[in-house]
C-alpha cells in the first residue's frame, strides 16, 4: 500500500497506489494529471500519515508510463510510476501479485478495499489506513471496470482512495478510479480500473525497466 505525497508538504495524501515490484508502483492516470511529478513523494510502509514511523520509506518518481488513458470516460485509469530505486521489502513492505492477463472476477467475490481517502463526502481523511471488506457487482458496471459494493451499508471508497488497491484472495485485481455523484451513495457501486485487462502491458514495461 503506497501513498502519494507532494513532497515537504505535511498531511499532503493525495492518491494511493500499490507496489507491484521493487521499482514500480501501479497507481491511477487521474491521479497525477495535475500534479507536477517532481513534487511527489512514493512513500511506503505507512501506516499513520501524521508519525514519522521507522518502517516508512520515501521515493521520488523516475519514469511515467500511461496506457491510453481517457479522462472524459474514466477508461485506462491504470499508471505505472518507476521508482528512483528498489523498494526494500520486508514485513511492513511487500509486493502485490497481479491476476492473469483477462481474468475474469465474478460477481459476488469477496475483496478488500484500502486507502487513506475521505471517511466520506465532506469528511476528512483519516489519519490511520482504512481497510473495507466489499462484492464485485456487475450492475451498472462495464467491461473495463470491476464494480464493488457494500451490502446492506452506506460505506465504499471516497475522495483520496483514488489509485489504492482492491484486493481479491491475495491479488491486486483493481486499482481505485471514480465513484458516480458521491461517496457511499448507495445507488451507484463504487469504480475500480480491472488490472487484468492490463497485465501483459505492464510486464512489458517491468522487463524493459528492470
Amino acid at each position: 500500500m503506497v501513498s502519494l505525497q507532494l513532497r515537504g508538504v505535511p498531511s499532503s495524501h493525495f492518491c494511493g497506489g500499490t507496489l507491484i515490484h521493487p521499482r514500480f508502483v501501479l497507481t491511477a492516470a487521474h491521479c497525477l494529471q495535475k500534479q507536477d511529478p517532481t513534487r511527489v513523494s512514493v512513500v511506503l510502509g505507512v501506516h499513520d500519515l501524521q508519525a514519522s514511523e521507522r518502517s516508512q520509506q520515501r521515493f521520488t518518481i523516475l519514469h511515467m508510463f500511461e496506457n491510453r488513458y481517457d479522462p472524459d470516460e474514466h477508461l485506462n485509469d491504470v499508471l505505472l510510476l518507476q521508482l528512483d530505486r528498489p523498494a526494500v521489502l520486508g514485513p511492513e513492505v511487500a509486493v502485490a501479485p497481479l491476476p492473469q492477463q483477462d481474468q475474469a472476477l465474478p460477481h459476488g467475490t469477496q475483496c478488500l478495499a484500502m486507502g487513506w481517502g475521505r471517511l466520506g463526502t465532506h469528511m476528512p481523511i483519516p489519519r490511520v489506513l482504512q481497510e473495507l471488506n466489499v462484492t464485485v457487482v456487475t450492475f451498472l458496471c462495464r467491461p473495463q471496470n470491476v464494480c464493488t459494493l457494500v451490502p446492506r451499508r452506506a460505506a465504499g471508497i471516497c475522495f483520496g482512495d483514488s489509485g489504492g488497491p482492491l484486493i481479491c484472495e491475495g491479488v491486486l485485481q483493481a486499482v481505485d478510479s471514480f465513484v458516480i455523484r458521491e461517496c457511499a451513495s448507495r445507488q451507484y457501486p463504487d469504480f475500480f480500473a480491472r488490472v487484468s485487462l492490463y497485465v501483459d502491458w505492464i510486464n512489458s514495461i517491468l522487463n524493459k525497466g528492470v
